[in-house]
């Protein structure tokens, strides 16, 4: 049984973007306050998400974070490591991660998308119990989801550190590695 917890910011957790067919499936760590208030993925003002989606090549066009329902007629997915939104990650519970480690890989070999992309080191290393150093950008050697591809992007966070000309190579090698069928 899981713990009982009070959730401080009382906002309902985004919807799940996720069906058989996609091509690959974007993996937050969970909703941040901006965006669970809103309603939608990836919607704080200075997260960089929607725009490395469309100069990469990956969206024709530049989508706003009210458009994420578009993503899956893209061939894309939208889904949090843990569902609960929080103000930063590190106000979840390690429960909350392992519970949330248990469901994404449940909804990965059930819908079985081409490739899963982590939008950031922690988010892969949460998943896989391993230190987000020890892990690079790009394809990984191994699959969380057997079958699955799992792709380390860059957090698109503005609050990293990483210049966006880098980060925009690495989702620009994602949209090349797409574009391979």
């Amino acid at each position: 049984m899981m713990p009982r917890y009070r959730n401080p910011l009382d906002l309902p957790p985004l919807p799940e973007y996720l069906r058989p067919g996609l091509d690959a499936v974007f993996i937050g760590f969970n909703p941040g306050e901006t965006a669970a208030r809103r309603g939608h993925y990836y919607a704080y003002p200075g997260n960089r998400f929607w725009w490395l989606l469309h100069q990469s090549g990956l969206t024709p066009r530049l989508l706003r974070p009210d458009e994420d329902h578009l993503m899956p007629t893209l061939g894309y997915g939208l889904i949090d490591l843990v569902r609960r939104p929080s103000r930063t990650s590190g106000d979840l519970e390690r429960w909350e991660f392992a519970a949330g480690r248990k469901a994404l890989l449940e909804g990965l070999a059930r819908f079985r998308p081409r490739l899963a992309c982590y939008t950031g080191k922690g988010i892969y290393a949460a998943l896989i119990g391993r230190p987000g150093g020890a892990i690079s950008y790009g394809l990984q050697a191994t699959e969380a989801c057997p079958g699955v591809k799992d792709f380390v992007a860059a957090s698109t966070s503005g609050r990293s550190a990483m210049p966006i000309a880098e980060k925009l190579m690495i989702y620009r090698e994602l949209a090349r590695l797409l574009a391979q069928r």
